[in-house]
């Protein structure tokens, strides 16, 4: 699925892009502004992955690390790895405000597409400021 998404048979709110690496925005958001970092290459689990690659990961998940936490105005960034709802390594980045941010079951199952697209545009201009506009797709 996150490949049909990565290769736009499927839309996505894409923040980032660059040759190794997709981020887009998950349509089941914990916080608003929760974005799934994603290797273009397809694979399953994140202890098989490359290093230069799990590196160049967690390396852009920093810096939506950085920059949710500025967008959002949030005390602390998020990060969790799963691996177990797609078959396609991905590592959450979200806005954290309490502990209780951390758990897949506050999810919101039906976010509203508007406040979807808000928050893409809030990480996008973010991601501008910061210096990393070659990497963000246009809205």
């Amino acid at each position: 699925m996150f490949s049909m998404i990565i290769n736009g048979e499927l839309p996505g709110r894409f923040v980032w892009r660059d040759d190794r690496v997709v981020v887009f925005l998950t349509i089941n958001p914990v916080t608003p502004g929760h974005v799934l970092v994603v290797p273009v290459a397809e694979v399953d689990h994140w202890e098989a992955v490359e290093h230069g690659l799990f590196d160049h990961l967690t390396d852009v998940a920093r810096t939506l690390g950085q920059a949710v936490k500025r967008g959002f105005d949030a005390p602390r960034a998020g990060l969790m790895i799963a691996g177990l709802e797609v078959p396609h390594l991905h590592l959450h980045v979200f806005p954290a405000y309490k502990l209780e941010d951390f758990s897949f079951a506050a999810a919101d199952p039906d976010p509203d597409p508007a406040e979807l697209d808000k928050a893409a545009a809030t990480i996008r201009a973010t991601l501008r400021e910061m210096g990393h506009g070659e990497f963000v797709p246009q809205d």
